[in-house]
C-alpha cells in the first residue's frame, strides 16, 4: 500500500469506535470584535506551487473539494474523520449552537460526520472552490432552490444514498455518516480544488506568544491551546478536549479568528428559530495563532466569487503554517 493511500485509510476500527462514549458540554457566551476598513490590499504572496495542496501547503496529490456539513452539539461527539480534513470552518447556527464545516481534499477519512443540514450561508462561503461537492443532511424547504443553483454539487442521503451509512450506535439525527470515497465517486469529473486565496510559509515577524485563546459564541465555546510537542493548537469545544473516534485528539496547525457579521436571514428551522446568516464577503478584523504566537490581522473578499485575503496591519499578506488551518467565523462584538 502507498503512503498516499495509507494515508486516506486512516483504519478499519472505526464501527467499533463510533460507540465510544459521546463527549459533553455546556456552552458559554458571545465574543467581541471591531470592523476593519473596507480598503486593503490584496494578498500577492503566490498561491501554493504545484504538487502542494492549496488548502494545507503540504505535498499532496491535489484532488475536488469535499465539504461536509458537521453536527457539532454535545451528543454529536466524539466526531470521526475531522483529523483528515485540510480546512475547517466554524458556523453558528440557530441557538447560538455552532456547526463544523470540513473541507477534504489531500486526505480522505473511511467516513466523516455526524452529518446535518446545510444553511444559506455554505453557498457563499464555498465560492471561491469553484464548484465543490457539498455533502449534507438536508436543508430548510425554502432553501433547496439556492443550493440547486449554486455552482456546486449538492450530496444528501436522498441524492446518493450510497454515499451514506447510518449508525446504529448513536440515535438520529446524530447518526449520518458520509462515506468520501463513494462521494467522490457521484463527480467523476469534478475538477481539483482552485487556489482559493491561502498562502503559507515562514511566520511573520512580530505577534504575541500566546498559551490559549477561547473564542465564545451566543451557546459555544472554542479554546485553542498550544501545544510545542505537537506544533499545533489542542481543540476543546464546550471546555471538553475534542477527539475523533479514528485520528484521537483534534488539532489545527493554524487557527484564524475571523470576525464577522452575523445577522437574521429570511430562513427558519423547523421549529420556527430564524437562522442565522453568517457574512463572509466583506472586511473586518482577525486574529491568526500560529507556532505559539498571535497575529493581528485583517480579512477582506470584495465580492462572492472573490478569495479571502489575510493581511497583516499595514497590509503584507499574512501566510499561515502549512497544514490543517481551523477558520473560526466568530460575531462581531
Amino acid at each position: 500500500m502507498t503512503a498516499e493511500r495509507a494515508a486516506r485509510r486512516p483504519g478499519r476500527l472505526l464501527t467499533a469506535l463510533l460507540c465510544a462514549a459521546t463527549a459533553a458540554g455546556l456552552y458559554g457566551c458571545s465574543g467581541t470584535g471591531t470592523p476593519a476598513p473596507s480598503s486593503i490590499p490584496p494578498a500577492s504572496t503566490p498561491a501554493a506551487p504545484d504538487g502542494r495542496s492549496p488548502l494545507t501547503g503540504l505535498p499532496a496529490r491535489t484532488g475536488p473539494a469535499l465539504a461536509v456539513k458537521i453536527d457539532n452539539v454535545a451528543a454529536a461527539r466524539p466526531h470521526t474523520g475531522l483529523g483528515a480534513a485540510d480546512l475547517v470552518y466554524v458556523e453558528q447556527v440557530e441557538g447560538g449552537v455552532t456547526r463544523l464545516l470540513a473541507v477534504y481534499s489531500s486526505r480522505l477519512p473511511e467516513l466523516a460526520g455526524p452529518v446535518r443540514s446545510a444553511r444559506e450561508s455554505d453557498i457563499a462561503l464555498l465560492r471561491p472552490f469553484g464548484r465543490p461537492l457539498l455533502a449534507y443532511s438536508g436543508a430548510q424547504s425554502a432553501l433547496h432552490p439556492l443550493l440547486r443553483a449554486a455552482p456546486l454539487h449538492p450530496l444528501t442521503e436522498d441524492t446518493a444514498p450510497q454515499a451514506f451509512r447510518r449508525s446504529p450506535d448513536r440515535p438520529a439525527p446524530h447518526n449520518l455518516y458520509l462515506r468520501p470515497e463513494r462521494a467522490l465517486a457521484t463527480v467523476p469529473d469534478a475538477p481539483p480544488v482552485p487556489d482559493v486565496g491561502l498562502r503559507f510559509g515562514p511566520a511573520p515577524g512580530g505577534g504575541t506568544p500566546t498559551a490559549s485563546t477561547t473564542v465564545r459564541y451566543p451557546a459555544a465555546r472554542y479554546t485553542f491551546t498550544w501545544s510545542a510537542a505537537d506544533r499545533a493548537w489542542r481543540v476543546a469545544m464546550d471546555g471538553r478536549p475534542a477527539r475523533t473516534t479514528d485520528t484521537g485528539p483534534v488539532t489545527a496547525t493554524t487557527v484564524v479568528v475571523q470576525r464577522v457579521t452575523v445577522r437574521p436571514s429570511d430562513f427558519r428551522d423547523r421549529s420556527g428559530a430564524v437562522s442565522p446568516y453568517t457574512e463572509t464577503v466583506g472586511s473586518g478584523t482577525a486574529v491568526v495563532l500560529r507556532d505559539g504566537r498571535a497575529h493581528e490581522a485583517r480579512w477582506s473578499r470584495p465580492a462572492a466569487e472573490a478569495k479571502t485575503a489575510f493581511t497583516t496591519l499595514d497590509g503584507t499578506p499574512l501566510t499561515l503554517a502549512p497544514g490543517r488551518t481551523w477558520i473560526v467565523l466568530a460575531p462581531r462584538g
